[in-house]
């Protein structure tokens, strides 16, 4: 292992119980499959700050600020090791505000509003997959923050305390 890193994030926007998804194509490292609503990868002035990443990937991909989306809350910090390197993924959800057009255009593939109850059968990454089970499941239901370590088979979360 040489040390290299991919930092990414993703941000799940819902509203009431949809949540909107992108069938992201022609990306670089992730491709024909549904992830979430925007994300990507850090600029180098972003490394230690994974909420201005998301925001701007959901300005540049959607069009949306942040006086449209409330609640904005980072749910999940992932790890993989993968192809040569360690991708770090920063999960973040929120909901879609009141009175804000639910029809979205991506540069970076199709929207779709799916029902939850949808969800867990679409093809994803390896992580993001897991990411959703757990939010469905359990982190839906709390305001933690989870750690997942991705061992080939599924991933593992944890409870992420502050101390």
């Amino acid at each position: 292992m040489n040390g290299k890193l991919r930092n990414m994030a993703s941000i799940y926007i819902s509203k009431g119980n949809k949540m909107l998804l992108l069938f992201r194509q022609g990306g670089r490292v992730v491709n024909n499959v549904w992830v979430g609503s925007a994300g990507g990868h850090f600029e180098d002035f972003e490394l230690n700050d994974a909420r201005a990443c998301v925001l701007r990937e959901l300005k540049e991909e959607l069009g949306i600020t942040i006086n449209e989306i409330e609640n904005l809350s980072l749910r999940y910090v992932t790890l993989r090791r993968t192809k040569g390197e360690i991708r770090q993924n920063y999960y973040f959800f929120a909901e879609l505000k009141e009175g804000v057009d639910e029809y979205f255009v991506s540069n970076e593939g199709i929207s779709r509003w799916f029902k939850y109850s949808e969800l867990e059968v679409l093809e994803m990454p390896f992580t993001s997959k897991f990411v959703i089970e757990h939010y469905l499941k359990i982190g839906c239901k709390t305001d933690d923050i989870y750690a997942g370590t991705a061992d080939g088979e599924k991933v593992v979360f944890i409870k992420l305390p502050e101390f």
